[in-house]
């Protein structure tokens, strides 16, 4: 359950969307992003609307405030995130292959998140839920690659997932700031030192 649902759940029966709803709303999301990224979450919501080939009341209709908004596309994100763990896996012989995409996509996002960072840091008491709900989804997806890279033998330093997630966010947190600072490259050397 997201923290839209919970804040929701007593105030709205809920109702299965109809598939083409969820795509629409998942390409808004999929575009807010990408406008949060190049222009900051204060970006006009007719930036957003455009990227996304709808309407400016089209997003209202779905998220009245920027907070809904940014909480959405943050949810998103690590929906896409923690789905693709358990896919990976199931699509690439070599746990250790899975757990480096993976990491790889979770630079993709940490790098991302760096645009809401100081939204999410701020005093609105409505994104306090967010790193709770992060920590929740995706440590458990890291963990279950980490120990099937480990029961293959694929990993031989031993490692827990919150310890790793860590270590990579620590590496990322200059990527926006530091010129000539490859944040990818240094995660993968990190993520080659798991072989021991």
């Amino acid at each position: 359950m997201t923290v839209a649902d919970a804040r929701d759940d007593d105030t709205a029966t809920a109702r299965p969307r109809r598939a083409d709803a969820r795509r629409n709303q998942e390409a808004l999301l999929d575009a807010a992003a990408a406008v949060f990224v190049a222009s900051g979450v204060e970006a006009p919501v007719r930036r957003i609307a455009a990227e996304a080939g709808v309407g400016t009341a089209t997003i209202y209709r779905h998220f009245p405030t920027r907070a809904d908004l940014i909480i959405a596309v943050y949810e998103h994100q690590v929906e896409g995130l923690a789905e693709a763990g358990p896919r990976l896996l199931a699509t690439h012989d070599s746990p250790f292959e899975a757990l480096t995409l993976w990491i790889d996509r979770f630079v993709d996002f940490l790098v991302t998140k760096h645009g809401l960072a100081a939204v999410l840091q701020s005093d609105d008491s409505c994104f306090d839920p967010l790193h709770a709900y992060f920590l929740d989804r995706l440590v458990p997806v890291c963990g279950q690659l980490v120990d099937a890279a480990t029961a293959s033998a694929e990993i031989t330093a031993p490692i827990e997932p919150l310890e790793l997630m860590r270590g990579v966010g620590n590496l990322c947190a200059g990527a926006t700031s530091s010129h000539g600072f490859d944040a990818r490259r240094l995660v993968g050397l990190l993520v080659a030192g798991l072989r021991g």
